[in-house]
């Protein structure tokens, strides 16, 4: 299935960073909602129709980790695509999501991903 229409949460809290991410997502065709913070990223992927998540690992509040383990709780067959600024994050997280990318990647690295991520997107 083509992005057109696919609903994606994306969730960091630096403004800038969520912004480019929204805008590059949009022109590839996404719908895109965001969230400055975990709880608030919680709160729209409980009540709206999420199909990935694009989630930052560092954030004040509740780091990405934490934000995923609640997801996988509540709706554990959602894809959720993790971002960092870090290298080498410790396996107890990286096994909560379903891939793992860092902020220095490509954006066709990022929405290659992303499309292999989405259930029937293949």
């Amino acid at each position: 299935m083509p992005p057109e229409g696919r609903l994606i949460l994306c969730i960091d809290d630096e403004r800038i960073g969520l912004r480019v991410r929204k805008l590059l997502l949009e022109r590839a065709g996404y719908r895109v909602l965001t969230a400055p913070d975990g709880p608030a990223g919680l709160a729209i992927f409980d009540a709206e129709p999420i199909e990935i998540v694009l989630l930052d690992y560092s954030m004040p509040g509740m780091h990405g980790g934490e934000v995923a383990a609640v997801m996988r709780q509540r709706k554990p067959l959602i894809p959720i695509l993790l971002l960092s600024a870090y290298v080498g994050l410790p396996t107890e997280i990286t096994d909560l999501v379903n891939g793992y990318l860092t902020k220095a990647d490509d954006a066709p690295t990022l929405l290659a991903r992303i499309q292999s991520l989405i259930p029937d997107s293949h």
